[in-house]
């Protein structure tokens, strides 16, 4: 791995090197431990692609979609993929989880929009103490735009985001789904894994990826909400460019996490892009002569990471230029949806780690507030 360093970020290599060992530390692949598993222990089943919140009580919450078999290129017929999302509770690091919400595909049709498949998910918990569910879903009664229209197989859908809003977890279930985002650009026609991320200024910035009608790559891109609203105007979908060596196919932002402002970092505020990548939609081939390495796919993404300075995301310098940084040791390699929460006590990193039996549970890394520090120094 060779850190990219930028004049315009005030960023050293020493402090470039101090974020890889901090990456390295909390997603670390080894230490994780698994804390839900998906239905099934094989290839396409996983569960994953949420976040994890604290409540205002202390409990922690965790937001994740069920997926079992199936392939979005070719239709639904293929599997059930993304059939169940839920909401599970535990009293903190280390503790068991228990689920306390659940949606199936029905509870989140909308009119003659039917769900194919539950996609990512983001949980949040308003300064009001209301709490925010964001969905996104693969539907259909939704048409391609007509000069790509022959494009839409048979079977398949286009995905949105819905939001939901209830003053308890339980109340969600009940709470009207409410589109906040879909488009009929055909550069990025399908919009899907929300996460949230709540700039210093107190905006809210919804973060997503999109696909184009064809299906050749996996983007970045943000909004701004207000009052659960969609700010008119707000969308970017060039902040984060896809890589151009092994994430040149994919760069899916997953989560945004301000570094501690300590050590190094005391006078300076850096923010980590956590990011799945991919060398082609579907796998590779590889010639018997190359040289075997991690590539990534559709499903079977690696991690990789980037940073801005001073909240400035129209400056993404990456740290993971060259090779994925977030591996994991078994399966296909996929390490991918990458979130992580600060919590008085330390950092709580959860992950989709591929296996020995090619299934990808949620893992979990904890790593204490001083061991943090020393990393930073």
């Amino acid at each position: 791995m060779e850190p990219q360093t930028s004049a315009m970020s005030n960023v050293t290599e020493a402090d470039e090197a101090a974020l890889v060992r901090l990456t390295e530390a909390i997603v670390n692949q080894h230490h994780a431990q698994t804390i839900v598993s998906p239905k099934q222990n094989g290839s396409g089943f996983w569960f994953g692609g949420g976040n994890m919140i604290q409540a205002a009580n202390g409990t922690l919450l965790l937001v994740g979609r069920y997926r079992n078999a199936g392939d979005s290129r070719t239709g639904v017929s293929l599997g059930e993929r993304g059939f169940q999302l839920s909401v599970l509770r535990s009293d903190g690091p280390g503790r068991p989880f228990e689920e306390v919400l659940s949606l199936k595909k029905a509870d989140l049709c909308i009119g003659d929009r039917k769900v194919l498949s539950i996609e990512g998910a983001a949980l949040r918990q308003t300064a009001e103490g209301l709490f925010e569910l964001y969905i996104s879903s693969e539907k259909t009664g939704i048409d391609y735009p007509t000069s790509v229209k022959g494009f839409l197989k048979h079977g398949t859908g286009v995905w949105t985001i819905e939001r939901l809003e209830a003053k308890t977890i339980e109340e969600l279930a009940r709470a009207p789904l409410q589109t906040v985002l879909e488009s009929e650009d055909p550069q990025f026609l399908h919009v899907k894994d929300p996460f949230l991320y709540e700039r210093s200024s107190g905006d809210l910035m919804l973060f997503y990826c999109t696909h184009p009608f064809c299906w050749t790559s996996s983007n970045s891109a943000y909004a701004l909400m207000r009052d659960g609203e969609l700010v008119a105007d707000s969308q970017v979908f060039d902040f984060f460019r896809r890589g151009t060596t092994w994430d040149v196919a994919m760069t899916r932002a997953t989560c945004v996490f301000d570094v501690p402002q300590t050590g190094r970092f005391r006078n300076r505020k850096v923010s980590l892009i956590f990011y799945d990548g991919g060398e082609s939609i579907r796998e590779l081939g590889e010639h018997q002569t190359a040289i075997n390495r991690p590539r990534g796919y559709s499903c079977e993404e690696i991690g990789g990471v980037a940073y801005i300075v001073d909240g400035d995301f129209s400056r993404v310098h990456r740290l993971s230029k060259y090779q994925p940084l977030m591996v994991s040791p078994w399966g296909t390699g996929c390490s991918r949806y990458v979130d992580v929460l600060a919590t008085k006590d330390g950092m709580i990193t959860t992950w989709q780690q591929s296996q020995k039996d090619f299934s990808q549970p949620l893992v979990m890394n904890f790593v204490e507030s001083g061991k943090i520090r020393p990393l930073l120094a």
